[in-house]
C-alpha cells in the first residue's frame, strides 16, 4: 500500500497508435516529442516565450517610432537605471510619439504640447501613475491615484490649504528654516577653507526641512527632519520609470518603500499633536494644523444643523470636509512631499547656478528685495510685499521654464486610448507626456535655450505661452500646490540674494543635465558662500 499511495502511473502510459493509422509526418512529429529532453522542452517553452514577447511589442508598437526588436523580457530595463537626459531627447525628437518596453510594461511617449495636453486632458481614458512602482510607495489608496469624481471631491477639501491667506499663515515657518540653513552655507565654505563644495545635497536637505515644516510645522522634531532628509534620497532613488515587477528585499525600492513607511510613521504621529493642540484653540502655523481645522469647524457646522441648534457666530466651512485619520493626514501629506521634495530641490541648486553665472540677474533680484524690504536685509515679508516683487517672481518663472524640474509625467491608460487619428494606446500601457518640448518651442519663446527673465517681466511669454507653460501640469490632476511652490522659490532667492554673496566654480560638467527623479547639473552645483557686506 505505501508504494501505491506514493507513485503514479500515466494512464497514456502503454498507449499505442496502430501502426500505419497516422501519416508518417504526424508519426515524426509525436516520436520527436515523446523522445525529446528536459533541455529541449526548456529552450523550446523559452523560444516560444521570446517569440511570444517580440510579437506582443511589435503589435502594440504599431506604426509608432522605436526599437524594430525589444530586448527580450527585460528590453531597456538596465539602461533606465541610469537614465541620461540626452537619451531622453532622442526619444522627444524621433517623433510625436514613440515607446519601449520594459519587463511587463509597454510605454508611450508623447512628446509635443498637443499631444501632452490631450493626455493631460483626458481622464476618461488615463490616470496618473507616478512611476511603475509609485503606488507601493505612496500606498494603493493615497489620494493622488484617485479617479473621477473620488479625486475631484477629496480635492476640494485640500484646495483651502493652498488659498493666499493660508499661504501667508506659512511664511514665518519658512522665513525661520532658511535663515538657520543660510547661516549653514556661510559654516560649510569656512569649514572647507573657502574651497568650493557640491550643495546639491544641502539644498536637498533644505528644502524637505522646509517642506516639512510648512506641512506638520512645530509637531516634527529637528531629529525628525533630518533622518527624514537623510532617507527620503532612498524614496527618491526608488523611483526609476519603470521597475523590475516585485520588490524584491535590499533593492533600492524595498529601501524606498521602508523610508516612506517610516515617513509616513512620523507624520501620522505628528497630526495626532495637531488634532489635540488645534482642538484645544491653537493658531494655525502649518498645512496640518489649516487642514484639521477645517475638519473640526466642518463637525461642529454639521453637528448643529443635524441636532438643529443654532448657527449663528459660525461661519459654514466650504466645502465641508470629513474628519480624516491620522494615517489618511499622513498619507496625504507625504504626497505632498513627494510632489514637492526633488522638483524644489532641482529648482533651487539650478536656480543658485544660474544667478552665479548671471550677476546682472542676482543684482536686479538683490535690488527689488532691498527696496521691498525698506533698506533691512533680514526683514520678514507679507504676502502682498512677496507678490510684488514682479521681477523676482519672473526670475522663477523663467528657472522653471529654462530647466523644468519635471520633464514627464507617467499616466496609465484604464481603456485603449485613441491619442491620435492612427495610434491606439493599448489598454494598460504607461503614457508618458513630456514637457520639456513645449517650453523650448521656437515659435512660442525666442531663443528657447537661453536664460531672459525678461519675457515674464516685460515680454509677451505670458500670453503667447499660455498652452505651453506645461511645468505644473493641467487638467483635473494639475499641481495643487503651484502658487505656493513659486512664491516658495522666490522667497528663498530673495532673502539668499540680499544676505550672500556666492560664487560657482564651473566644471565641464556643470552645463550638463542629470536625472534624478528630476534634473540637476552633474556636477552637483560646486559653490562657495560669503557673508554679503552692505
Amino acid at each position: 500500500m505505501a508504494v501505491n499511495a506514493t507513485s503514479f502511473t500515466s494512464p497514456l502510459a502503454d498507449f499505442k497508435i496502430a501502426a500505419g493509422s497516422l501519416p508518417p509526418q504526424v508519426d515524426y512529429v509525436l516520436d520527436t516529442i515523446a523522445n525529446a529532453s528536459i533541455m529541449t522542452w526548456v529552450f523550446t517553452l523559452l523560444a516560444i516565450a521570446v517569440a511570444y514577447d517580440q510579437i506582443s511589442y511589435f503589435m502594440q508598437k504599431g506604426s509608432i517610432v522605436g526599437p524594430t526588436f525589444k530586448l527580450p523580457f527585460m528590453g531597456p530595463f538596465l539602461q533606465s537605471l541610469n537614465p541620461k537626459f540626452e537619451e531622453y531627447m532622442q526619444k522627444w525628437e524621433s517623433g510625436p510619439l514613440s515607446c519601449v518596453s520594459v519587463f511587463h510594461k509597454f510605454v508611450v511617449i508623447a512628446s509635443t504640447r498637443d499631444l501632452a495636453r490631450k493626455v493631460f486632458n483626458s481622464p476618461s481614458y488615463v490616470r496618473p501613475c507616478v512611476v511603475d512602482i509609485a503606488t507601493k510607495i505612496l500606498g494603493e489608496d493615497n489620494w493622488v491615484f484617485l479617479d473621477g469624481k473620488a479625486h475631484v471631491d477629496y480635492r476640494k477639501g485640500l484646495n483651502g490649504l493652498f488659498t493666499r491667506r493660508a499661504l501667508e499663515c506659512y511664511l514665518p515657518t519658512q522665513e525661520t528654516v532658511y535663515k538657520h540653513y543660510f547661516s549653514r552655507f556661510l559654516q560649510i565654505t569656512k569649514e572647507n577653507g573657502g574651497k568650493p563644495v557640491p550643495f546639491m545635497h544641502e539644498f536637498r536637505e533644505m528644502m524637505c526641512t522646509v517642506s516639512l515644516r510648512t506641512f506638520a510645522g512645530p509637531y516634527i522634531t529637528d531629529a525628525a527632519c533630518k533622518k527624514i532628509s537623510d532617507d527620503y534620497y532612498l524614496v527618491t532613488a526608488a523611483l526609476d520609470l519603470v521597475n523590475f515587477p516585485i520588490i524584491i528585499p535590499y533593492t533600492r525600492t524595498w529601501y524606498g518603500r521602508r523610508s516612506a513607511r517610516m515617513v509616513m510613521n512620523e507624520l501620522a504621529k505628528c497630526a495626532a499633536k495637531a488634532k489635540v493642540r488645534i482642538a484645544a484653540g491653537g493658531d494655525i502655523t502649518c498645512i496640518m494644523d489649516a487642514w484639521i481645522k477645517g475638519m473640526i469647524d466642518s463637525k461642529k457646522w454639521t453637528e448643529a444643523t443635524e441636532k438643529g441648534l443654532s448657527t449663528e457666530g459660525m461661519t459654514k466651512p466650504s466645502p465641508l470636509i470629513r474628519e480624516f485619520t491620522d494615517m489618511e493626514i499622513s498619507k496625504t501629506l507625504f504626497s505632498f512631499l513627494f510632489a514637492s521634495q526633488d522638483a524644489a530641490s532641482s529648482a533651487v541648486t539650478n536656480l543658485f547656478q544660474v544667478l552665479a553665472n548671471r550677476p546682472e540677474v542676482l543684482e536686479r533680484v538683490r535690488e527689488e528685495n532691498y527696496k521691498t524690504r525698506n533698506g533691512d536685509i533680514y526683514a520678514p515679508v507679507t504676502m502682498d510685499q512677496l507678490e510684488s516683487m514682479t521681477y523676482t517672481r519672473a526670475v522663477v518663472r523663467e528657472l522653471l521654464r529654462w530647466r523644468p524640474p519635471v520633464i514627464v509625467v507617467p499616466y496609465k491608460a484604464k481603456k485603449a486610448f485613441p491619442v491620435t487619428d492612427t495610434y491606439t494606446v493599448p489598454k494598460g500601457a504607461m503614457i508618458i507626456p513630456t514637457i520639456f518640448m513645449a517650453l523650448r518651442d521656437p515659435e512660442v519663446y525666442k531663443n528657447p535655450d537661453h536664460f531672459d527673465p525678461e519675457r515674464y517681466y516685460s515680454g509677451d511669454a505670458e500670453e503667447k505661452g499660455a498652452k505651453n507653460y506645461l511645468v505644473f501640469g493641467t487638467g483635473p490632476h494639475y499641481c495643487i500646490g503651484q502658487h505656493y511652490a513659486q512664491l516658495n522659490l522666490a522667497l528663498m532667492i530673495g532673502k539668499a540674494a540680499l544676505q550672500f554673496d556666492w560664487k560657482h566654480h564651473a566644471t565641464p560638467d556643470s552645463d550638463v543635465i542629470k536625472v534624478f527623479a528630476t534634473i540637476f547639473p552633474k556636477d552637483d552645483c560646486p559653490l562657495t558662500f560669503e557673508e554679503r557686506k552692505w
